[in-house]
């Protein structure tokens, strides 16, 4: 006898979204260590076709960016499931690397898209502390331990050292774009794809950096059925951690700045 009821399929929506790494204590970013049992959970469905993410960020660790990435792509392979990847507002740097984790991408068409570039920023305070009759002593054991010091002046041999790791890091996103994007990438219309430059999600789709424009809800339904089940998987801060933040209020500031000047870069 046939059932009279027929499953639903259900496609899990897992949610990434914030800067990539340690944004401070109690704060939600995207780290593997956070993002580990959402993305196990959501692909041990056993018979959903997909896996889809939606993802917002603006960037941020090289090393968190990769790891995230390498973790979607094993558990896809082992699963043998699609992952499809919805941008929302940004997809850039460290963000556009984990969407490269993606069989498919999909953004808005004003969504910000690429930034495949590497960054490095810092301030500079030695004429500060000298203005003020500050003396700082800093006693080292290897010459090369006070490399680039915010209180020092800035030597040319560090520049050169940080911008042979930028190149090294540079590098290897690009040969993660380049293998996960392939065929699809347009490099024949005269525009750098690896610069460092971002565009809209219009142009990004040109450019062969995603595949298609649409939101999770239109294209799955399209995809697998307006009957789906869109099951959705996403980090929760807990109680004891929005009451026990032991972050001083200075510490809050920084914070709120630095996180504020990675996404502002985008235009949020």
């Amino acid at each position: 006898m046939f059932s009279l009821f027929k499953k639903k399929k259900i496609i899990p929506l897992i949610r990434l979204s914030g800067v990539i790494g340690n944004v401070g204590k109690f704060k939600q970013g995207i780290d593997l260590t956070g993002q580990e049992e959402n993305i196990k959970k959501a692909f041990s469905i056993k018979k959903s076709p997909a896996v889809a993410i939606s993802l917002n960020s603006p960037g941020g660790s090289p090393v968190q960016s990769h790891l995230v990435y390498d973790f979607i792509r094993y558990q896809a392979n082992k699963t043998n499931k699609k992952v499809i990847i919805f941008a929302e507002d940004v997809a850039a740097s460290g963000g556009y690397l984990i969407s490269c984790a993606g069989d498919e991408i999909y953004a808005n068409q004003s969504s910000i898209i690429g930034s495949i570039g590497v960054i490095y920023s810092s301030f500079g305070f030695k004429d500060l502390i000298d203005k003020i009759g500050v003396k700082r002593r800093v006693y080292t054991a290897g010459k090369n331990k006070s490399t680039l010091d915010p209180f020092l002046e800035e030597k040319k041999e560090d520049i050169e050292r940080l911008k042979n790791i930028q190149l090294d890091l540079h590098e290897d996103f690009i040969k993660v774009v380049e293998t996960s994007r392939n065929s699809k990438l347009k490099k024949n219309l005269g525009i750098e794809l690896f610069t460092g430059e971002f565009w809209s999600g219009r142009k990004a789709l040109e450019l062969g950096l995603i595949d298609g424009i649409g939101n999770a809800n239109e294209i799955l339904r399209k995809k697998y059925g307006e009957d789906i089940i869109i099951k959705k998987f996403e980090k929760n801060k807990s109680w004891l951690a929005r009451k026990l933040s032991s972050e001083t209020q200075t510490e809050k500031i920084i914070n709120i700045f630095e996180e504020r000047s990675i996404w502002q870069k985008y235009g949020f």
